[in-house]
This record gives structure tokens, C-alpha cells and sequence, in this order.
């Protein structure tokens, strides 16, 4: 995911950290034992970039952070250095994170995506596919229209994006589609998440602006496994992950925690959480955030893409350059100004690479973040460099991006342009006097509270039961219960409560703001708390799985309906374009049924 993250105060004493260096993948060796390369540079990370990393890793309260950097040498053989600092389990002292140790990647799965669709696509131009195309269709490219290859499955609501959209668009993020990331359930199939996206707002025309959507790299599974005639576990396994020497990394859960090589996770806030997918939820989000890799595997993926396509080994194109190129090659305008993460210029993405530059220094990366784990992967061909960080802990980007930039600037021997410290980042004290401030209620409640409680549905979403704290059905006292956990209800301000089952949730509340407004968390709840902490405590994503929803009361006194608004960005495109109406520009229309 694309977020900015801030800084949360979890007091960890985790001062030991682990490094390890090597200059080939075959054979590593302590740093204080390396010998130096026979290139150009003698070094490729400084003591003094250590040292900051692991004071970073203090002072921002991250249980662990790893490590990978790579180049290559005049024959193109891989130079490395890994690194681990921190803490792998609750049970450790702080000093059990290592190089080999497995996170999951997240977003930074993107780009294995759109390079094994890539692979496909090749395997048609060279005649190595025999599965049949869709009667008409005589070639399959990044061109290639998402209707004429799943010409049974594919509709949104908007008619010319239906047509128009090509592989390339979907995968760039500007199909018009924004990411409802709370429109797919646990127990949906890649398939019925395609079916229901005709039910999902668009916001935009097609190609008018970059929009992230996630579910568009799930769909992008669904059509290698359609048209490889083989799951894409075993397709990216195969053409990807064996082929690049990476052991350990694999896309299925169960596979990975039986290695013992995962590692604990954490919430901003500091909570343990479990990992987040399982084998029956990850094949859904598979392709857009399920690699499970470790620094030691991802340097090999990142000197693969340093040399263009080829294993520097073998010498054997795992890739191919006509794809190699197509996916980190920037067609689309992420953010047309200079930010403070992406620097002075524009940020580019193509198919699950963002392009950028720093210092001077023309960066290819990707950012992921999920419950537990924020990632960053990053290269610079013209550069010669390689540079993957992988934390355990959610919402943790700017200290990713930080550790990022200080790499760059120590390997390539630049003045540091990050004006970022260690350490630096909005406090939870922050977060919570913004979120103070906006919840005000300014009107009361046009009506009693129970009269918004009841079962409303978008065929888009799904039904969400919405339950008063004087509920009494035996389902709301279930979801009452799974609250009071956390505390005792609120009676001063009106809550609503209900359970809603996603992959990034449990529960939905709303808190009343003004007259028939309420801001609204899509939250996950532990009851019984997690790891050695049995305490309750919920979770949710910052700035994702929060907005509002707008109840309409009709003449008789009488809610008919709720608008939801998550994006507010597209929700106001919509209002531009259909008139101006909240009902009409919402992310989602949920009906009252009952």
C-alpha cells in the first residue's frame, strides 16, 4: 500500500542487532572478516550507517529491522551485505532478527505480479502456451483489453472503461476504479471479486488519474492461473522464485510458518498480532501483498532486475528484457509535484514499480504495508544499487523511507539530502488531537439512536448489520460484547457498533459527529488479546479504514439509507460529475433492507 506513516511511541528495549556480509549469495561472512571486493568501491554500507539504523531502530520503538544491499561487479556477479537488528519473537531478549528470517512483503509483491504476467505474455509470443485465447483474441500483451481476455467476467460500471481498459492501465492504477479495499471477504474467490466490480463505484474516467487499486492485482492472479492452467503459487514458484535461487520465499502462509523462519508482528501501537493472512485468505490477495521473502532471498530478485532480467550465475534471462522493461518503465503520473518522500520531481509508476528521484539519483521502488510488516524495495540500474528493508511492525514507511535515502547516500558517497533524523515521525498524542478536534459533535442526532440501527446493503459491500448499545438480538449482543472488551461503551457520545468481516477487518464503529453524520473505523478486534498480552485491543490502518458515513432520515422520520465515504478524493470527483449529490459521489450507497 501507499501511505505516508507516522512515528507511534512503543518503549521497546531492544539494543543487540545482528549483521551479516558477504560477496556473493554463496558464501557470507562476518563484516569484521570481509574481505574487500575486487570492484571499483571498497565498501557498500559504512559503521556509520549501521549505527544509525540501529539507533533508527531505538528511538522509533520498531521490534526489528532487515536488511539488504546489493551490487554488482564488473562481471556481473552480486556483491552483498545484509544486515538484521532487533527483535524475531516476543519471547527474545531483542537480538534473535536475522538475515534469513521471513516477512511478508506486502505491496513490494506487486512487481512479481506484473513480472510473471509479464512471463505469460512471453510464453504466448514465443509459442511455449498452448492454453487457448478467448475466440477472437490472437495475441495477449500489455494492449491486450481486460474484456477480451476475461470477456465472461469483466465489467465496471462505467461502459468505456469496460471496453478500453488494457492490461497495462489496470496494472498502472488508472482504470477509474479507486481501491474499495473493504469491498472483499474472506471466502470470496478472485472471480467473484471481478464479478462484484461492476457493483463498485468508479470515480474517474479512464486514464484521467492514478488511482491505487489493489483488487486489480488480484485479478492480474486470476488470469495467469485462467491462462497458465496452473495455480499462480506454482507459476510464480516455478518461473520465478526457483529460478532466482530464492529458497524460502513462497506466496503460501502455511508453507512458510512451517519453516520457523517467520517472524513475529507488530502493530504501530505495539500489540502482537498474528500473521496476517492464511492459507485461505492469501490466495485472494496473493498478487497485490502476499510474498513471504527475507533480505536473503529479495537481494537476489533485486540483482536479477540490476542485470536486466538475468540470473548473474547461470547467465540465464529469467526475466525478459522486452518485460524487464515494461514494468518499470513510468507511463503514469502518480503525483505531478514534489512531495517530501519522493522528492523535487514527479512520481512515476508503471506496473508495480513507482520511478522517483533523490539526491540526484534515479530510483525504481515500491512500498508495502499490511498489519505487521512495512517494506520497502528499491534499485537504481544507472546507479548500481539494490537496497531492500523489511520492519515487523504496521505503519512504519517513513522510517523505511528514511533508512532508504540514508542508504543510497552512504553507498554512492553523497551529501545526505534527507532532512529526516532518527526517530522522527508524528506521535500518537498528535494523531489523537486531530482525530479529537474533528469528532466534535456540532448537532445532536436528528433522531434516537436506535432508529439508525438496523440492516442495510450495497451490492457492492455487502450487508452490514448496525447495532444501538440497547440492542438485543443475540448477534448484537455478540458484537456488543467483542467492544465492551475493549471498554466499556461510550453512552456520552452515540456510538454504533457491528461486525464486518473483510480481509483487513472485523468490525465497523461509528462515532456520532454531527446531526446524521458519524465518522466511522473499519477495525480489527482482538477479544482475548494476542501472544503473552491477553488483554483486548483492536487495530486498524491510518487513514485507510477511516471517514464517515451519512445517514438520510425521509419525511416520516425514517432512515432509508447510509452514504460511506473512505476516499474522499474520488468520492468528491464523483460529486463533480454526477452533480453534486453526497448519495450520488459516495464510495458506496447502503439501502436500509431491515
Amino acid at each position: 500500500m501507499v501511505n505516508s506513516r507516522g512515528l507511534y511511541g512503543l518503549a521497546l528495549s531492544l539494543s543487540c542487532f545482528i549483521i551479516k556480509v558477504g560477496f556473493s549469495f554463496a558464501t557470507q561472512v562476518p563484516l569484521q572478516q570481509a574481505s574487500v571486493p575486487t570492484i571499483s568501491y571498497d565498501r557498500i554500507l559504512s559503521p556509520e550507517f549501521l549505527s544509525f539504523v540501529k539507533e533508527l531502530r531505538k528511538n522509533a520503538s520498531l521490534p526489528g529491522v532487515s536488511l539488504g544491499v546489493v551490487r554488482l561487479d564488473e562481471d556481473k556477479q552480486p556483491v552483498t551485505q545484509l544486515a538484521a537488528w532487533g527483535r524475531k519473537t516476543e519471547d527474545s531478549d531483542g537480538d534473535d532478527l536475522t538475515t534469513d528470517t521471513l516477512f511478508c512483503l506486502a505491496s513490494c509483491s506487486k512487481a512479481f505480479l506484473a513480472t510473471s504476467l509479464g512471463i505469460l505474455m512471453d510464453d504466448y509470443a514465443q509459442g511455449r502456451n498452448a492454453t487457448p485465447l478467448p475466440p477472437g483474441l490472437t495475441r495477449f500483451d500489455w494492449d491486450t483489453k481486460i474484456s477480451a481476455i476475461l470477456p465472461d467476467d469483466w465489467n465496471l460500471d462505467d461502459e468505456w472503461s469496460t471496453r478500453k481498459a488494457s492490461v497495462r492501465d489496470v496494472l498502472g492504477h488508472v482504470s477509474g476504479l479507486p481501491r474499495h479495499d473493504y469491498a472483499y471477504h474472506p471466502g470470496d474467490t478472485p472471480k467473484d471479486l471481478i464479478g462484484r466490480m461492476q457493483d463498485l463505484r468508479t470515480a474517474y474516467e479512464l486514464r484521467e488519474k492514478w488511482s491505487y487499486n489493489n483488487q486489480m492485482y488480484i485479478m492480474g492472479a486470476h488470469i495467469i492461473e485462467q491462462y497458465a492452467d496452473t495455480p499462480y503459487a506454482d507459476f510464480i514458484s516455478e518461473r520465478l522464485f526457483k529460478a532466482l535461487g530464492m529458497s524460502t520465499t513462497t506466496i503460501v502462509p502455511s508453507e512458510a510458518l512451517a519453516s520457523g523462519k517467520v517472524t513475529h508482528t507488530w502493530t504501530k501501537n505495539g500489540r502482537r498480532i498474528p500473521f496476517w493472512f492464511t492459507d485461505d485468505t492469501a490466495y485472494l490477495g496473493a498478487g497485490a501483498g502476499g510474498v513471504i521473502s527475507s533480505a536473503e532471498d529479495m537481494v537476489k530478485w533485486l540483482a536479477v532486475l540490476l542485470n536486466e532480467g538475468v540470473e548473474p550465475h547461470s547467465g540465464e534471462t529469467v526475466i525478459p528484457h522486452s518485460v524487464h522493461d515494461a514494468v518499470t518503465t513510468a507511463r503514469h503520473v502518480a503525483l505531478g509535484r514534489p512531495s517530501s518522500d519522493y522528492g523535487p520531481g514527479i512520481l512515476g509508476y508503471g506496473m508495480g514499480w513507482m520511478q522517483w528521484s533523490y539526491n540526484g539519483v534515479s530510483i525504481i521502488s515500491h512500498t508495502g504495508g499490511i498489519p505487521g510488516f512495512s517494506t520497502m524495495t528499491a534499485f537504481s540500474k544507472s546507479n548500481n544499487i539494490g537496497i531492500v528493508i523489511l520492519i515487523n511492525a504496521d505503519e512504519k514507511a517513513d522510517h523505511a523511507m528514511t533508512i532508504l535515502k540514508r542508504a543510497i547516500d552512504d553507498v554512492l558517497k553523497l551529501p545526505s539530502a534527507s532532512a529526516t533524523e532518527a526517530g522522527h515521525g508524528r506521535s500518537n498524542e498528535d494523531f489523537a488531537a486531530g482525530s479529537d478536534e474533528a469528532a466534535q459533535a456540532l448537532k445532536p442526532p436528528s433522531l434516537d439512536l436506535e432508529d439508525y440501527a438496523g440492516t442495510y446493503f450495497d451490492p457492492g459491500y455487502g450487508a452490514i448489520a448496525l447495532c444501538s448499545p440497547k440492542s438485543t438480538s443475540h448477534h448484537c449482543s455478540m458484537v456488543l460484547n467483542d467492544f465492551a472488551s475493549l471498554s466499556p461503551l461510550d453512552e456520552t457520545i452515540p456510538h454504533l457498533y457491528a461486525a464486518y468481516r473483510t480481509l483487513w477487518s472485523s468490525h465497523i464503529r461509528l462515532r456520532h459527529h454531527s446531526g446524521d453524520r458519524f465518522n466511522i473505523t473499519a477495525t480489527q478486534i482482538f477479544p482475548q488479546g494476542y501472544g503473552k498480552n491477553t488483554s483486548a485491543f483492536d487495530t486498524y490502518e491510518t487513514g485507510e479504514g477511516e471517514g464517515y458515513v451519512e445517514f438520510r432520515v425521509t419525511d416520516a422520520s425514517k432512515v432509508s439509507d447510509f452514504a460511506l465515504v473512505i476516499d474522499q478524493e474520488a468520492v468528491a470527483a464523483r460529486m463533480r460529475r454526477n452533480g453534486g449529490s453526497l448519495r450520488d459521489g459516495a464510495d458506496a450507497l447502503f439501502m436500509r433492507i431491515y
